[in-house]
């Protein structure tokens, strides 16, 4: 029988190799000021949404990134919703519409008349009366509109023209066709991105507040909720510092899902520590009389086939997600599948080892305080 108890100095070891890197890199996000560690989308730091729907309906958001990287947008990120449209996520742009130069038509009087530039020039000296009315200047061919480089036939009135937002929607338009409708643009500012932030650690926080709670009122021990809750200490360290550190070397950024992604890991791993945690009240109540960590190896090996072809299962189909589920969804899947591993190995090997490290250190304590009384009364 493999003694996983009994080694669990080694795992935890190989614990620490993994989390304390990644705690590294994590606290060099405020040290460097995000010049490493963790990078994160425009879901954090403000950027600008734009949903848009081209005329080719065979346009793909892969394409649509690519060109948007072309073009100076290297963060962006897009994704095709259900009905069509390209969801495109950008650096914050300047959505401001400039107003268009006055077209020459009837005006008051001669001063009103466009110059060259398209603005009003001042009144000049020769503005003064004569005796005979002078002839209105008729227009020439260079007070007439012409299309500006942002504008493209056959694109929906709503795509923007000017700006930078209407360079963008240009030269996608020259690239892949007209586009047939806008749904929505809009701006995101760093007020709101520091809201989601903060809703993110709140969300985190009052989930593993509430599995501690639960865990501890259902198996009546709090050594049970804490371990569980270190053990999903565990697996947030580990997803948050892989990121951090393929954030630095490889510019991986987290975006809004990440949260999502976070909070599904700690259900897994709690289920999964649950499972093993069950097994071992029980074999507690028929074993009575054994050594605690008997019993928790026992319980360990007794689900241990059932944990890793659960995992394994779930490994496989995020693992083909991430190889050919395309980019939108990258980085979702990479954190699921990160904390999905980690949730397995720390219910195995550190929750249920550090819940007999706990019940060791209660017993030697208990022990000790019990031999003095004994000797008192054995003298008395």
């Amino acid at each position: 029988m493999f003694d996983i108890v009994g080694k669990r100095r080694w795992f935890f070891i190989l614990s620490l190799l993994v989390t304390v890197p990644g705690l590294f890199f994590i606290l060099l996000t405020p040290i460097t000021n995000g010049a490493a560690g963790l990078k994160f989308s425009i879901d954090y730091t403000g950027g600008t949404e734009w949903s848009v729907r081209f005329a080719d309906a065979n346009v793909t958001a892969e394409q649509v990134r690519a060109e948007l990287v072309v073009l100076g947008q290297d963060d962006a990120s897009v994704t095709r919703t259900g009905k069509g449209f390209l969801d495109i996520r950008m650096s914050k742009l300047d959505l401001r519409q400039v107003a268009p130069a006055p077209t020459a038509g009837p005006t008051e009087g001669p001063s009103a008349s466009p110059g060259p530039s398209g603005a009003t020039p001042a009144p000049t000296p020769t503005a003064a009366p004569t005796p005979t009315p002078a002839p209105t200047a008729t227009p020439g061919p260079t007070a007439s509109p012409e299309p500006g480089p942002t504008s493209f036939p056959g694109a929906a009135p709503t795509v923007p023209t000017q700006g930078q937002i209407g360079d963008i929607a240009f030269a996608l338009q020259a690239k892949f066709g007209p586009i047939a409708e806008q749904a929505s643009l809009s701006s995101i500012g760093a007020v709101v991105s520091a809201d989601l932030i903060n809703q993110a650690f709140v969300l985190i926080l009052v989930g593993s507040l509430g599995i501690l709670g639960w865990i501890t009122l259902r198996f009546r021990d709090v050594k049970f909720g804490v371990t569980a809750l270190v053990a999903l200490l565990h697996d947030v360290i580990v997803v948050v510092g892989i990121f951090a550190i393929l954030g630095t070397f490889f510019g991986v950024k987290i975006d809004g899902l990440f949260v999502t992604a976070m909070l599904t890991v700690i259900g897994f791993s709690v289920h999964d520590t649950i499972v093993v945690f069950d097994r071992i009240r029980e074999n507690r109540a028929r074993h009575a009389g054994e050594p605690f960590a008997e019993v928790v190896n026992h319980s360990i090996l007794q689900t241990f086939g059932r944990s890793i072809t659960t995992s394994f299962t779930v490994v496989l189909t995020l693992t083909t997600l991430l190889l050919f589920g395309g980019s939108a969804t990258q980085e979702f899947v990479l954190a699921l599948l990160i904390g999905i591993i980690s949730g397995t190995y720390s219910s195995i090997f550190n929750a249920s080892p550090l819940l007999v490290v706990w019940q060791e250190w209660e017993d030697r304590r208990r022990g000790r305080q019990a031999t003095p009384g004994k000797t008192r009364r054995a003298t008395a």
